[in-house]
């Protein structure tokens, strides 16, 4: 169900970091035909090869971006929340989606159309240079990702993904996931199975899973962890074994 961006969701649009740095009426001219999309949990926003009509942006919920293998299966490339922008580069291109997008939970999506995202950019080329700065952001974002793959222990993924959970630099709290935990391995690269292996692990350094929620005793351990700064932790993790 389509609506008008209310006051609340301009107030995310006109700050998300493709919009850095343009003149305040020039973002108001990009967004004028801007519509507000509600999603229900697991409905399509677009899907792979669909053709390129509009760029988004989150105000609400969370979105996975996936691409179907040859067999069938998800491959999560990325899960967007509230303040993300997606899909700029294919907008003004002219290309086909690369991804499906998809609502994890119930969701709210500013949609801005494609044609006048280009007629917007042909009036000013600085509109062009914004997106891409941000298209260059998303690239970074993959290769940390590839990164974080490659170089990382399963352990230090998932201790990553709950420090920037974190709603605080120190002492303990309790993090709610925000999505199940079929789709927490997924976006990190492992298995379920292997998910409930590290969160087994993580005990040792005060990280206990209820259901949905984590409670962490040390967030200022946790974050050492997934930096890889503390020697002493990653041997405490090794004795665990």
């Amino acid at each position: 169900m389509a609506s008008h961006p209310t006051a609340g969701d301009l107030q995310i649009i006109t700050r998300i970091a493709v919009f850095r740095g343009l003149k305040p009426e020039t973002v108001e001219h990009i967004i004028a035909p801007a519509t507000a999309v509600t999603l229900a949990a697991h409905q399509a926003l677009f899907r792979q090869g669909d053709p390129a009509t509009a760029f988004f942006i989150m105000i609400d919920g969370w979105v996975k971006l996936y691409r179907l293998t040859l067999s069938g299966e998800e491959t999560v490339i990325h899960i967007l929340t509230k303040g993300d922008s997606f899909a700029e580069a294919v907008a003004f291109t002219g290309a086909r989606y690369p991804a499906t997008a998809e609502a994890v939970t119930d969701a709210r999506v500013v949609r801005i159309p494609a044609d006048h995202i280009v007629r917007c950019i042909r009036e000013s080329p600085d509109i062009a240079l914004a997106m891409i700065a941000s298209t260059s952001q998303h690239l970074h974002h993959l290769v940390q990702q590839v990164e974080q793959l490659k170089g990382q222990s399963g352990v230090q993924r998932v201790a990553e993904f709950l420090a920037s959970l974190a709603p605080l630099d120190h002492g303990s709290c309790v993090i709610a996931l925000p999505y199940d935990k079929v789709l927490i391995a997924a976006r990190l690269g492992l298995k379920p199975e292997s998910l409930s292996r590290v969160f087994a692990k993580l005990r040792s350094v005060g990280v206990a899973v209820h259901a949905s929620h984590v409670a962490v005793s040390d967030v200022a351990k946790l974050r050492q962890l997934a930096a890889d700064e503390r020697a002493a932790i990653r041997g405490t993790l090794r004795n665990a074994r």
